[in-house]
């Protein structure tokens, strides 16, 4: 009896095998696990149920608490060679003009890199040639745009540079989001190409002292 039993299963598992095996190929097959085929992980920009999930620490407990930022502490893969910890206060700011470009005199090729990320990020307000022509700028809708040519740039250090590309300056927001630290010095350098040559600079800072000695 219990021979027969066996038999009769292996023939029922054979008959379901073959059965299963002339379905249309193109629609999947049994799903063995669902929770693995179907992922419940949550979407970042999706909305949450706010009757489940909450960002208010006081309800923890109450609501499973979610607040989308990473860990304190996390480091993106990669950053660790170019690490900023200058804080986003006056002091930072200031101390930041300490800080020197990490990065070697760029290749061609990643010139033109930081010239597409400079164009995409921020020629729409400084223009593509940094003199705060950029399409934004031209509609009067956003004031305050930083002539990247301009004097006081010019003698802004590196440093200071990176900082407000970091954590953002006046109406300017944080672009740390969008650009890697390596990016970010990039854009830098190509910042610098786009402003009049040091040599210049100085020599029009040596006139303009003569200039007013002699009034």
């Amino acid at each position: 009896m219990k021979k027969i039993i066996n038999i009769t299963s292996v023939l029922v598992t054979g008959l379901l095998v073959i059965v299963s095996s002339c379905k249309d190929k193109r629609e999947p097959g049994k799903i063995y696990m669902p929770d693995m085929t179907y992922s419940r992980a949550i979407e970042t920009y999706s909305l949450l149920d706010s009757n489940v999930f909450t960002s208010d620490e006081s309800k923890l407990g109450q609501e499973i608490f979610y607040n989308r930022c990473p860990v304190p502490g996390t480091v993106k893969r990669g950053e660790n060679e170019y690490e900023y910890t200058i804080p986003n206060d006056s002091a930072g700011y200031v101390l930041s003009a300490t800080v020197k470009n990490p990065l070697s005199p760029l290749s061609t090729a990643d010139s033109m890199e930081a010239s597409r990320l400079f164009n995409i990020n921020c020629a729409i307000c400084h223009g593509a040639n940094g003199k705060a022509s950029g399409p934004l700028a031209q509609s009067g809708k956003l004031g305050g745009i930083k002539d990247l040519t301009s004097e006081g740039v010019v003698t802004l250090a590196d440093g200071t540079i990176f900082h407000s590309i970091t954590y953002g300056k006046n109406n300017m927001g944080s672009y740390a989001s969008q650009l890697s630290r390596k990016q970010r010095w990039m854009i830098v350098q190509y910042v610098r190409t786009l402003q009049p040559k040091a040599a210049s600079s100085a020599k029009s800072a040596t006139d303009s002292t003569s200039m007013a000695k002699t009034k």
